[in-house]
This record gives structure tokens, C-alpha cells and sequence, in this order.
């Protein structure tokens, strides 16, 4: 069965990137989770630092968890300030800061950031290796999408800083997985085109579910393909029968206006009158058609013996007008 690779949420058609991200929220269950996610979520958002903290989603869902796990890490709530600003396409971009200078400070403390060096590279100390994945889910809710992949295969980062773009790949790299790397408008995107390195990262983050819909949506693609191909090969098929079948039926008439085709032996005669009358039957079907039945090959010498007495016939009428001459 092929999912639909899509979602209904307050009437919105959710892309196959938001139907990821809701997953990954879904998934980050415990503490260690949390504490990880939250790392990712805001090393790679919009603005982290002292000065400021801004995370940008338009998933309603990826904002209600950086809420809830900002304010669990500080151990208060209402820490955050939200803003929604609706776009044209009828979504909504989701704005959360972290208002005061004392809560900023208290986050990027429990995150164990000492210097502005650290502030935007990955401290693998911070992620153990069983929170690596929820980590990373983090990221790709901070600065992750991914393309339909009915139209292709598609899943990228866009990393704000370089050096955190490097720390990125790497990390994602020793988990096996390799990512491709590009500077585009000022911003450093890591990114992964072939579908199963897309279905690992997905696995690899916890979309389980999204990583089966996009196996099912490549097996739907290799069938669509498949069938046009056949389409195409059955076209092409019909173009090459119907261009023979006309030059039989230009020779079969050649000797009918010159000759006749009582000049023709009997097999030869019925094979002509038939190809006459079926102008768009196969051979293996004209063959069938036959007084005497013959298979494919049979039908083939026959029209290929009339095409050779039609040549016979003109070059005859060609040599009697030179003689005449």
C-alpha cells in the first residue's frame, strides 16, 4: 500500500518536510532525548547566543516543543515569547525568543557553552552517543527540509555558520552516511540527493514512519516508469509495424496495377489480400489470418517474397523504357 505523502492540519496540506518534522517531535519521549533535541534545536536555529535566542518554524508542533523543553531545561515556564505571523500560502511562521538576558545565559550554561567559540560548534561531549539522534533531530527541526519526493530526492540542512556546517558532516559521516556540501546565499547547506542515504537520515533522526512512505512513494515512481517505458516501447512498436505495413501495401498495390495479383502464386496472393484488408494487424496476427496459419517468421518471408517481386516488376518496367528510348 502507498501512503499519501501528505497531511490535513486545520485545512492545510502539510508538505512531506513538516509530516517529517511532526514525526520527530513525536519521538523524543525522555529526558536524555529532550536535553539533545533541545541542543540541536537551538545550535542551529535562526539566532543562539547571549545576545539573542530565535527559533523560526512554521510546525506548530516543532514550536510547541521548543517551548515546552526551553522550559523544562531552566525548570520554569512562560520563559518563552511567541509571535505568529501568517504567510500567503496560508501557513503560519512561528516566531519564539527567550526574552531575558538572565534565561539565556541559564541555557547556554547548562549546555556547558564557556566560551563565544563553543557557542556554534557541536560539543560532542554534550551529545552521548544515545542522544546523537535526537540531537540531530533537533537540528533538522531548527534548519532542516526536504523536497516532495514523488518530484525528487531531496533532504538538506541550512547551517548559518561554516565551522558548525563542518562539525555537522562530520558527525553525520561517522555514523556512515555521506553528505554533499554547498555555500548558497551566505548560507552553508549540507545536503544528501540519493534515496536511500535520505532514507538512513531518516531512520538514523527517528522518522521511521516517513523513511517506509518514501520507499513506498520510490516503488511508485520505478512503477511509473516502468509502465511508461512499456507505453513507450509499444509505441514505438506500432510507429516501426505501421511504417512496414504501409510500404507492404505500396508493393502489394504496385503488382495488383501492373501485374495483378493473379500473377501471384496462391499463399503469396492470400498473404497479399489479407495485408490489403489488415493494414494494422501485427505479423504474428496477419500469419494467423491465413488460409494455412504460419507464425510470425512465416508471414514475414511472405511479404518480404511480394516486396522483392514489386522490385522485380520495376526495375523490368525501368529497363523496357530505357530500351524504348
Amino acid at each position: 500500500m502507498i501512503f499519501a505523502n501528505f497531511l490535513f492540519l486545520g485545512g492545510i496540506k502539510l508538505s512531506f518536510s513538516q509530516n517529517v518534522k511532526e514525526e520527530l517531535c513525536s519521538v523524543i519521549t525522555d529526558r536524555d532525548r529532550e536535553y539533545a533535541c533541545l541542543y540541536g534545536m537551538l545550535l542551529f536555529c535562526r539566532h543562539f547566543g547571549a545576545d539573542e535566542i530565535l527559533f523560526q518554524t512554521e510546525n506548530k508542533l516543532a514550536a510547541d516543543m521548543f517551548r515546552k523543553l526551553s522550559d523544562k531545561v531552566i525548570g520554569r515556564k512562560d520563559m518563552i515569547s511567541v509571535s505568529e505571523t501568517p504567510k500567503k500560502n496560508g501557513s503560519v511562521l512561528y516566531s519564539l525568543s527567550v526574552s531575558e538576558e538572565s534565561d539565556r545565559e541559564e541555557i547556554i550554561f547548562r549546555y556547558r557553552i564557556s566560551s563565544r567559540s563553543l557557542i556554534h560548534r557541536i560539543q560532542n561531549d554534550v551529545i552521548h552517543n544515545n542522544n546523537v539522534f535526537a540531537f540531530l533531530a533537533g537540528a533538522f527541526l531548527s534548519c532542516g527540509s526536504m523536497t516532495e519526493p514523488i518530484k525528487e530526492y531531496h533532504l538538506e540542512f541550512a547551517v548559518p555558520f561554516e565551522e558548525l556546517c563542518t562539525d555537522l558532516r562530520d558527525l553525520i559521516e561517522s555514523l556512515g552516511i555521506k553528505a554533499k556540501y554547498v555555500e548558497r546565499k551566505g548560507v552553508f547547506v549540507l545536503y544528501f540527493k540519493g534515496s536511500e542515504d535520505i532514507e538512513d537520515m531518516l531512520t538514523l533522526m527517528g522518522a521511521t514512519h516517513s523513511s517506509i512512505e518514501l520507499m513506498n512513494v520510490k516503488i511508485l515512481k520505478d512503477v511509473r516508469n516502468k509502465a511508461n517505458r512499456i507505453a513507450n516501447c509499444d509505441a514505438a512498436n506500432i510507429e516501426r509495424t505501421l511504417k512496414a505495413s504501409e510500404k507492404q501495401i505500396e508493393d502489394i498495390e504496385y503488382i495488383m496495377n501492373t501485374d495483378g495479383l493473379d500473377s501471384l502464386t496462391p499463399e503469396l496472393r492470400n498473404m497479399a489480400e489479407l495485408r490489403l484488408e489488415n493494414p494494422d494487424v501485427s505479423l504474428k496476427e496477419l500469419g494467423e489470418m491465413l488460409d494455412k496459419p504460419v507464425g510470425r517468421s512465416g508471414a514475414n518471408h511472405r511479404l518480404k517474397k511480394l516486396m522483392e517481386i514489386a522490385e522485380s516488376i520495376r526495375d523490368r518496367r525501368e529497363r523496357c523504357k530505357k530500351e524504348q528510348i
